[in-house]
């Protein structure tokens, strides 16, 4: 068994030239394999063309052959063969290889590949019993034998004999582990076995069966079961960090890096086996810790992990072609893990740095070789290694000869001068050469006239370029380029002529070599010439074979010769034909040495030796040296050699000859022209002899074995090795096969690598050199066999009890001894007589017998064999089987049914067997065995088996039998079971269905038939689902209990009009019967949910128009379609609505006839089934059109002059169109004139001035309107009669006028008449007529028109106008109606359901305008999120569908007119159907328990008529304080699993719907393991534990709470100090201000010292005052003022502190909110179910209380200040006492710009009543004693609804009211003072609250409802912007019966002027108010006094700057009665009588 993959890849990216060399799988380099297989490994090396294959150890050594063990194929496959134990030899079997591939491109060689073999060696596995508490998690770990561990893994998991497959609670870990999380009791009856399996071999082991003891939870610190250490993963490969612990509670696990918390990343999974790190990165190293902690402590666990990644090496270049002398670099890229080395190999050699060489880089990763010669040529390869990986590259490298040559050039040429031309000269070499120019020898210099350029191509080409731009004489002659590197040169060269007169330029002398050759070149400049002669000594050249003169005049001298050559030379040139230039050159020889040959002779040592050197020739002086082998000799007796050196000659003396003068020795002569030498080799002979002879020897079989031979001499001897075959007398000798087993070493020596049988006889050591005679010497092998095991059985089996004989055969050298071995255990024969052991020889071969008397079961297992002898030892190993019938299965029942069971087994011990089959067998519990039912051949793959058609309710006796091949086992342990009950096999009887709603249909059914409920029938589940098309068929089911024999059920919030199918099915504690037949039914008809489509209008003439439409989609008909209902309504241009009308049809299309003329009219379409009218399409709007006009309403002609009148009218009633202009016709009665005069005029104009008539003649006179359809009816007639002087006449007309309210209204009066009139209007009262009072409201123009500014309700009315002149007057009546918004309707709730709230509602009175609509606001009740629903003004109720079921509503409603929207109804609420789930107490909570598991019966819950929405169970074992919690579906039945054994536990439910959530709690123990109850728990014990709990935890929180408690206590007294002293110098203050304050004395200042009290129920208060923030009491806040704010240094005004209560509620978002819905008069403001959330940002109960001193800078007042102003109403009016001024900041709540009113008392209240009864409540008592108590304020602007509350404390005098900051309602109570507290006779100091005015910006913005202030008035003076409206008068009275009443005025103080204002009647002192007083505009009212004297005079104070006094009046009735009839009722009356409710608006 071995595995390795063949990858062919090629790492050239550049071949050169069709060699290659190339890997094949070079990744490969670890090979394991089983000795009993063997392995065939091939070379993993190629090359092209077909490379040479070796194999090499890797020490170097060359593979050789050893027969039947390793062989190296010719295709160069290592072929490694099977191997007994004994001829294991780690020099083969366990080392490292390496291969080669060899061609013309070089040698490469593989990385090391360590091949090792693993034989059959005896291991068990192992796995130990292990222990864990229940719940916590068990860690069992297979044991492997150290030896083996490294081939031996782990396969698989057994349970009992049945495979683990990793789910639910059972892990198998990457590394072998089992884990069990969450170990139960039931884990412990189980065996775990590991199966594991050996790599190489194959073989299997199962391991021992281990057990799991299973305890109960203990509190403990955490221990760690299984960890981790640190190690080392290769970069993308996956690991598991293991971490498990145990421990009590269970341990929570965190796991670190590098100390830090793990962040979140995808690659990391945390698990219950530990840490996964997927892919893993580099950067994941790092240290790791998993910490384990619980309640008692924490365990740490930590390694190192180190991510590698697999090195990757790449080399370039990657192939190169270069040049001798080159310099090389070669990069070695090393990608990878660091901490790794480089080697270098050239041809497989290792690379050891010269002269040539060099290494460098950190890592060894450059290697660069300079001056590369041609042995430098080959493939270099670079190898990167790191703990045994290594990874490689290679090079090859290809040096040839570089020396330059130039492939491209420039040819000769003639320029003009000026005229420019380049040169171009291209070489080719490596390496690439560098290229130089010369001109006639001198080197071309770049500068303006040059230029020069070089470059190198790809391939390789130098290019170098001359560029001569504007060439003169100068630059012409003979142009050379010269190519160099370091291999050579190259020239070329040739003339470039510029034309113009010739010259030669002057030439140097040259010296030149004898025997070489020299070009002498002419340097002629200048064109045209016309030849180049060269003369030498007179003669003209060439005059020899060695002179060649080439065309451009250069002279080549070859083989110069000193003699003939050395001289002076002329070049002549012919410019003319009778003209030439000449110039001279001298030429010098110089001769080179000359050495005449020699030779040296063989000699031998102690000879004489006498060498010359002659030098025969050359220049003097010659210089003479002697080298020997390359290095300079120096004479002397070191070296033995003397030296003797003349002119020309030298000589070499070694006069004692030796072995170390051997070698080379050379000659040098050198002179002036060159350097020779001569070198020759001195050789010294000696013999051969024997330096260690050989000697016989022995050698051991499969070891290695060195033949000693050692000899010396001269050439050096070369050994010959001879083998004569056998012991005796040699016979013949055979030269030895040298392979690679066998080799001659370098001494001579032979080593046989691996000795063989056939090795042994005798050997013959010959040596020869050629000197002398040859050598040998003889010796004899002895080949030693070691002892070894021959034959023996792997594995037997034996049969229990029989006897068993176990053979094992050896052979080696005797003698051999025979040892057995059980295990690890030496057997001892002669101690233990079971056994014996026989030995038999055969030949040469030994046989052991060990005979077992008898077998056992436990002799399964491995023995062993030993042969030892003195050579070595041999071993056998033999697996021992015991085979018998298996151990009976330990059987269990998993679970029982009602007529079926299913048995679970375990087959301990199965016989050394495999099982066969099982039978089960089982019985009546009553009847014997023999009765019993057997169920056969149950395969023995399966470990459980369901048993089916048993009886339910049945009990039964079961055993169990397992078989193998051996035989039966013997009967199970009896068990006995009982069947349980069934669920019902009969459906429901008699399903009727009747639809009872659009949405709702009752089912009503009988029981099943009795014999098929199968027990209690608990329950039914109806099924009802949509039977029409796309509905999805899915039953929808819902469940009740069974009540009994009949039942009923109501299906609700079903589609309307659909069809339903329904199924009943009935369950039992069992499950759930068989449904009955689906029955349908459909749900009654509902109105259309959508309005038709398409609707268009078209206006066919003016009264006629044409509506079509398209019917609604069908599904939102919601029944049969009807017809359809046209509704329209016309709109007028006052804004008013007409009567609304509707048509009925049945088609889709409606003409409306007799419409209203050119008139807007809004079109609505609806729909209507059989249950009513469906919803309305959007309102259309459409036109009629124009036609002609109906006359003017009315015409007036008046005289004006003697000769004109002036005529006037009204426009039609029905204009029909745009009046275009008007005609008006005069005519004159008897004039004789045919035709009326005509005149026209725009139709802006209603008056028109005809003139020049006649005096006194009479005229008729009369008016048409005039459209763009014609000219419309005529007026009636007037007759007019001009005239001089004329009594008054008004041309405008009187009538009704209608306007919206706050809008300017002109009321015009325009008169005639001479003299000129005078107006006057006066408004009709109910009894008089008052004349209109001209101020900021009300003006008359000078033209009589009267303007209204922002008119208000009481503004409506009758208004004349009269015109009066001394010739008379005339008068119109004008009917002015101001229309408002309308009053709140009376809102009801007339039927509710579980998810609708039908609303019914009485309209209030319109407001002079027609109701539009109506806007229904709801929202759920402890939510503040309003939704809004406009609704038709035509309903009167409305249905909110689709709401949540038992929930509380809050609905409110308005009206809307043309106006606006009017006051909101009061806030009503409606709870719908349903309640919150509960548990019916007849149901059993609990339905099975057993010792880990309970069941709940979820179908005790009844819903209450809402769904069930979740179930939350909580759950503990009693005594501990850690409650598990666990969520579930609303199902029949949930388990609670995992439970402790034997342990009581509490148990708390809580079903929860939309009405809310139930509970339920128990308590209930869990059984025994054996299923026995356990008693009650000790109570007494536990209180003791839970006492003992509760006081080392609660003891540090009660020491805090006490501490805490102290400190607020002793705070608390200090404060009750301090407001004693307030409260006596208050009660100071209070009884001087009473004693000194006279009837007719105003008080001139405030009493010293009082005392501030507010009280503010069930919020939450801090005071701020300057000691900071402090906390004070819940229920009462109590706001002292400290004693230093009573200093007399203060101002006696401002002795008020200021003091801000803040609720921190409503600061902070946090605390406890009042809930203002569900209040009621006279109680506290308090939540319903629970305070509300205050989360939301728009709160309206939230509020800020701020108790504010008199002085500060407070002249504005916020817009959200709530403030009341106190003051002591004496004899002599409102006396100021003090400032009491606290203000309440609220948060916003907008509902769409409108306010809602919250009112508890009845709608039909009037703004009159509401104002009246607050009067009556005034001054029906002297209130200075009485409890007002304000229950609820409602404070609204136009962007907020708000309320807040305020109470007083009826023990103190000073009464404390909150009022709102702007106007609205507030509802108090007043209760009359004891009757001991009233004083008739003196008069009294009343508290009048003045509410706060709003500034100007907020109160214009106020609706009309919260401007109305009848009591309070301001004064006529003081312009208000937006002036307070009275209620608007019911009805118009006739003017009969009018009467005039005057009306009150408002009075606001002027912020300007810090002062207040008193209103007094009668008889009242002046009020004196210092200007300190006043912080805010504040309303005052007088009071009537007690004197009836008094109410004849008015005063007023100087602070009024009017001065005026007014009198208090009501709109109808008055609102201020006298104080005699308030005391008159007050005497017939009780004490309590007038203690009531009221609403203050």
């Amino acid at each position: 068994f071995y595995s390795f993959t063949f990858l062919l890849f090629y790492i050239h990216s550049e071949d050169v030239g069709s060699t290659r060399l190339y890997f094949v799988n070079a990744s490969l380099q670890r090979l394991t394999y089983s000795s009993s297989v063997g392995v065939s490994l091939p070379c993993p090396a190629g090359g092209t063309p077909t490379a040479i294959l070796r194999w090499y150890l890797a020490t170097g050594d060359d593979i050789y052959d050893v027969p039947h063990i390793r062989h190296v194929h010719a295709n160069g496959t290592l072929q490694l063969y099977p191997f007994s134990p004994s001829a294991f030899n780690s020099y083969i079997h366990d080392n490292d290889y390496f291969c080669t591939a060899e061609n013309q491109a070089g040698k490469i060689r593989s990385p090391n590949i360590r091949v090792k073999a693993v034989f059959r060696e005896p291991y068990t596995v192992r796995v130990a019993d292990q222990r864990s508490m229940r719940g916590n998690v068990a860690v069992f770990k297979c044991l492997i034998p150290t030896a083996v561990q490294e081939y031996v893994s782990v396969v698989s998991w057994e349970r009992d004999t049945v495979s683990i497959i990793p789910a639910n609670r059972f892990f198998l870990t990457s590394f072998g582990a089992l884990y069990i999380s969450d170990v139960q009791k039931e884990d412990a009856l189980s065996t775990y076995r590991c199966i594991t399996k050996h790599k190489y071999s194959g073989e299997t082991r199962q391991s021992n069966g281990a057990r799991l003891s299973v305890m109960d939870p203990t509190e403990s610190s955490p221990s760690i079961l299984d960890s981790f250490l640190a190690g080392e993963v290769r970069a993308g490969l996956s690991v598991e960090l293991p971490c498990i612990a145990a421990g009590y509670p269970s341990p929570t696990v965190r796991w670190l890096k590098d100390g830090r918390p793990l962040p979140s990343d995808a690659h990391w999974t945390r698990r219950l086996t530990g840490l996964t790190i997927s892919d893993l990165r580099q950067e994941d190293s790092g240290s790791y810790a998993c910490e384990v902690t619980n309640s008692f402590g924490s365990k740490e666990v930590s390694g190192a992990l180190y991510v590698i990644d697999p090195l990757r090496v790449t080399l370039s270049p990657k192939s190169l072609k270069t040049g001798i002398s080159s310099t090389l670099f070669f990069t070695c890229a090393v990608e990878g893990s660091p901490e790794y080395t480089v080697a270098w190999y050239r041809n497989t050699d290792p690379i050891i740095p010269d002269q040539h060489i060099s290494i460098q880089g950190p890592h060894n990763d450059t290697l660069q070789i300079t001056a590369a010669q041609k042995s430098h040529s080959g493939a270099y390869q670079c190898f990167a290694s790191r703990k045994g990986h290594t990874a490689q590259d290679f090079s090859i490298i290809l040096l040839e000869d570089g020396t330059p040559r130039i492939v491209s050039s420039f040819s000769e040429r003639v320029v003009a001068p000026g005229e420019p031309f380049s040169l171009m000269c291209g070489a080719k070499g490596a390496p690439p050469p560098s290229i130089t120019w010369t001109l006639d020898d001198e080197p071309v210099v770049q500068d303006s006239a040059y230029k020069t350029s070089q470059y190198t191509l790809s391939d390789g080409l130098t290019v170098s370029h001359v560029n001569v731009s504007s060439p003169a004489i100068r630059d012409g002659g003979v142009y050379r380029c010269a190519a160099r590197n370091s291999a050579g040169s190259a020239e070329y060269q040739a003339r470039i002529n510029v034309r113009g007169s010739p010259r030669i330029r002057e030439m140097r002398d040259i010296t030149a070599v004898a025997g070489r050759n020299t070009f002498i070149t002419c340097r002629v400049i200048g064109y045209p010439y016309y030849s180049i002669k060269w003369f030498k000594d007179g003669m003209l050249l060439p005059d020899n074979h060695r002179q060649v003169v080439y065309e451009n005049g250069t002279l080549r001298l070859s083989d110069v010769q000193k003699g003939m050559d050395e001289g002076t030379y002329l070049c002549s040139v012919l410019i003319q034909p009778q003209t030439s230039i000449d110039q001279t050159v001298h030429v010098t020889v110089k001769v080179p040495p000359l050495i005449q040959p020699f030779d040296i002779p063989s000699t031998s040592v102690g000879k004489l030796m006498y060498i010359a050197c002659v030098v025969s020739s050359g220049d003097m002086p010659i210089r003479i040296t002697w080298h020997k082998d390359g290095q300079l000799i120096v004479p002397g007796s070191a070296s033995g050699v003397g030296i003797e050196t003349k002119e020309f000659m030298s000589s070499l003396q070694i006069s004692k000859v030796t072995l170390k003068h051997n070698g080379n020795y050379t000659c040098i002569a050198s002179n002036a022209a060159a350097t020779v030498s001569w070198e020759r080799q001195l050789i010294v002979t000696v013999p051969p002899r024997f330096v260690v002879q050989p000697n016989n020897q022995d050698g051991i079989y499969g070891k290695a074995g060195v033949l000693n031979c050692s000899v010396e001499g001269y050439p050096p001897p070369k050994v010959m090795w001879k083998h004569a075959k056998g012991i005796g007398n040699p016979q013949q000798y055979h030269p030895v096969p040298l392979t690679g087993r066998i080799q001659i070493m370098g001494n001579g020596s032979l080593l046989i690598r691996h000795v063989l049988e056939d090795d042994r006889g005798y050997y013959l050591c010959q040596a020869s050199n050629g000197v002398g005679s040859d050598i040998s010497k003889s010796m004899v092998l002895t080949v030693k066999i070691p002892a070894m095991i021959t034959s023996h059985p792997n594995t037997t089996m034996a049969i229990k009890g029989q006897v068993k004989e176990l053979n094992c055969t050896a052979r080696g050298e005797q003698p051999i001894i025979i040892r057995w071995e059980r295990g690890d255990t030496v057997i001892d024969a002669e101690r233990n007589p079971r056994y014996s052991i026989t030995i038999n020889k055969k030949g040469d071969e030994v046989i052991s017998t060990l005979k077992l008397k008898p077998a056992e079961r436990g002799d399964s297992v491995f023995f062993s064999c030993h042969a030892i002898n003195s050579y070595g030892e041999g071993r056998g190993l033999i697996q021992l089987t015991v085979q018998e019938p298996p151990d009976p299965p330990e059987l269990e029942v998993r679970e029982v049914k009602d007529r079926s069971m299913n048995l679970r087994w375990i087959q301990r011990f199965d016989g050394n067997s495999i099982i066969t089959s099982y039978d089960i067998e089982y019985k009546n519990k009553s009847d014997t065995w023999d009765h019993k039912y057997t169920t056969r051949n149950i395969s023995p793959t399966n470990n459980q088996a369901n048993i089916v058609e048993l009886h339910p309710a049945c009990v039964y006796s079961i055993r169990m039998y397992s078989f193998n091949k051996i035989g039966r086992s013997q009967p199970s342990k009896e068990l006995t079971i009982s069947t349980e009950e069934a669920q019902p096999d009969g459906p429901p009887m008699d399903v009727i269905l009747q639809p009872m709603t659009s949405q709702s249909i009752r089912v009503t059914w009988r029981a099943p038939r009795k014999e098929l409920q199968n027990g209690v029938i608990r329950g039914y589940q109806i099924g009802y689902r949509e039977n029409g098309p796309g509905s999805n068929g899915q039953y929808s089911i819902v469940e009740m209990k069974a009540t009994g024999d009949s039942e009923v059920y109501t299906l609700d919030n079903l589609k309307k009009f659909a069809q339903y199918g329904v199924v009943v099915q009935a369950f039992n504690r069992a499950g759930t019967g068989p449904s009955s037949t689906e029955i349908n039914a459909t749900t009654l008809e509902d109105v259309p949910s959508q309005p038709p489509q398409n609707v268009r209008a078209i206006s066919v003439t003016s009264d006629e128009a044409v509506i079509t439409w398209a019917e609604p989609p069908r599904l939102t008909l919601h029944g049969v379609l009807k017809g359809y209902r046209v509704v329209f309504w016309s709109l007028f241009p006052d804004g008013e609505w007409g009567e609304m009308q509707n048509i009925t049809t049945t088609r889709e299309q409606v003409e409306l006839r007799g419409l209203e003329k050119f008139t807007n009219y809004s079109v609505q379409v609806l729909a209507y089934t059989q249950a009513g009218d469906g919803v309305r399409s959007n309102v259309l709007y459409i036109q009629t059109r124009e036609d002609l006009p109906g006359p003017p309403a009315g015409i007036k002609a008046v005289p004006s002059s003697p000769s004109s009148v002036v005529v006037s009218w009204l426009p039609p009633h029905k204009p029909n169109g745009v009046i275009r202009k008007y005609t008006i016709y005069c005519s004159s009665p008897g004039s004789g004139q045919p035709a009326p005069s005509e005149y026209e005029t725009n139709p802006e104009m209603l008056f028109y001035r005809i003139t020049h008539l006649t005096r006194g003649k009479q005229y008729l006179i009369w008016a048409a309107a005039v459209t763009t359809a014609g000219r419309g009816n005529i007026s009636e007639k007037v007759t007019v009669e001009p005239a001089g002087k004329a009594p008054a006449k008004i041309l405008s007309f009187g009538g009704t006028v209608t306007t919206p309210w706050m809008k300017e209204i002109c009321l015009p009066c325009s008169s005639v008449g001479e003299p000129t009139p005078t107006f006057k209007w006066t408004k009709d009262s109910e009894y008089t007529a008052i004349p209109v009072t001209v101020d900021g409201q009300r003006q008359i123009l000078s033209n009589g028109t009267l303007v209204l500014r922002s008119v208000k309700a009481e503004d409506s009315g009758y208004y004349t106008c009269t015109a009066t002149n001394t010739l008379g007057f005339d008068t119109i009546i004008v009917n002015l109606l101001v229309q408002v918004p309308p009053d709140q309707p009376r809102l009801t709730v007339s039927t509710t359901s579980t998810s609708s709230i039908t609303l019914a509602w009485i309209p209030g009175d319109n407001g002079g305008s027609s109701i539009r609509g109506f806007v229904l606001q709801y929202s759920v009740d402890n939510t503040e999120e309003w939704r809004d629903v406009f609704i038709t003004s035509t309903e009167r109720s409305f249905r909110l569908d689709n709401l949540r079921c038992g929930t509380w509503y809050k609905v409110k409603l308005a009206a809307k007119n043309s106006v606006g929207s009017g006051r909101i109804s009061e806030i009503i609420e409606a709870k719908t159907h349903g309640r919150e789930p509960a548990f019916n107490k007849e149901q059993p909570l609990l339905t099975h328990i057993n010792s880990t598991h309970a069941g709940l019966n979820l179908q005790g819950w009844t819903s209450g008529g809402c769904p069930i929405t979740a179930l939350l169970l909580d759950f503990r074992p009693k005594g501990t304080w850690a409650w598990q919690s666990l969520k579930a579906n609303a199902t029949a039945q949930l388990f609670l699993s995992e439970l402790r054994e034997a342990t009581w536990y509490e148990l708390k439910m809580k079903a929860c719907n939309s009405a809310g959530c139930g509970n339920q709690s128990s308590q209930f123990a869990t059984t025994d393991y054996d299923g026995s109850t356990i008693p009650p728990i000790n109570s007494a014990q536990e209180d003791r534990d839970d006492v003992k709990k509760l006081f080392s935890i609660g003891s540090p929180v009660i020491l805090v709470t006490l501490g805490v408690a102290l400190l607020f206590i002793i705070r608390k007294k200090r404060k009750e100090k301090r407001l004693k002293r307030l409260r006596e110098c208050f009660l100071f203050c209070v009884l001087s201000s009473k004693n000194n304050r006279s009837m007719d004395t105003p008080v001139k200042g405030p009493p010293q010292g009082p005392r501030l009290h507010i009280d503010i129920p069930r919020v939450q208060l801090l005071i701020e005052d300057k000691e900071g923030i402090k906390q004070i009491g819940e229920d009462k806040a109590v706001a002292p003022v400290t004693d230093s704010e009573f200093s007399q240094s203060v101002n006696p005004q401002s002795f008020c502190t200021g003091v801000s209560l803040h609720h921190p509620a409503l600061i902070q978002n946090t605390g406890p909110l009042i809930d203002m819905s569900d209040i009621r008069p006279g109680t506290n403001p308090v939540s319903r179910k629970s305070v509300k959330s205050a989360h939301s940002s728009r709160n309206r109960y939230s509020s800020q209380w701020t108790l504010s001193r008199p002085g500060q800078s407070q002249s504005t007042a916020s817009a959200r200040t709530l403030t009341s102003d106190w003051r002591t109403m004496g004899s002599h009016g409102i006396t100021a006492t003090e400032s009491d001024s606290y203000s309440a900041s609220l948060s916003q709540d907008t509902d769409k710009g409108r306010n809602s009113m919250v009112s508890t008392e009845s709608a039909s209240s009037t703004y009159e009543e509401l104002a009246r009864a607050y009067e009556h409540a005034k001054l029906e008592e002297h209130l200075q004693h009485a409890k007002f108590t304000i229950t609820e304020c409602f404070i609204s602007d136009s962007s907020s609804d708000q309320m807040t509350t305020g109470t007083n404390d009826p023990a103190d005098s000073m009464t404390s009211l909150s009022t709102p900051s702007e106007t609205g309602l507030c509802r108090f109570t007043a209760s009359p003072p004891k009757p001991q507290d009233y004083d008739r006779g003196r008069p009294t100091n009343v508290a009048v609250p003045i509410p706060h005015r709003a500034n100007k910006s907020e109160f214009c913005n106020l609706p009309l409802y919260m401007k109305t202030d009848p009591f309070f008035r301001k004064q006529a003076e003081l312009h208000d912007p937006c002036p307070a409206v009275p209620p608007r008068e019911a009805s118009i009275r006739s003017l009969a019966q009018r009467a005039y009443h005057t009306q009150g005025r408002h009075m606001t103080l002027d912020p300007s002027k810090q002062q207040a204002l008193t209103l007094g009647h009668s008889g009242l002192a002046s009020l004196g108010v210092s200007s300190g007083t006043a912080t805010l505009p504040q309303r005052t009212l007088t009071m009537p006094s007690s004197n009836p004297a008094a109410t004849a005079s008015t005063s007023s104070t100087s602070s009024n700057p009017t001065g005026s006094s007014t009198k208090m009046g009501g709109s109808r009735d008055s609102l201020l009665e006298n104080s005699s009839s308030a005391l008159g009722r007050l005497q017939k009356q009780g004490v309590g009588a007038y203690s009531k409710s009221y609403t203050l608006v």
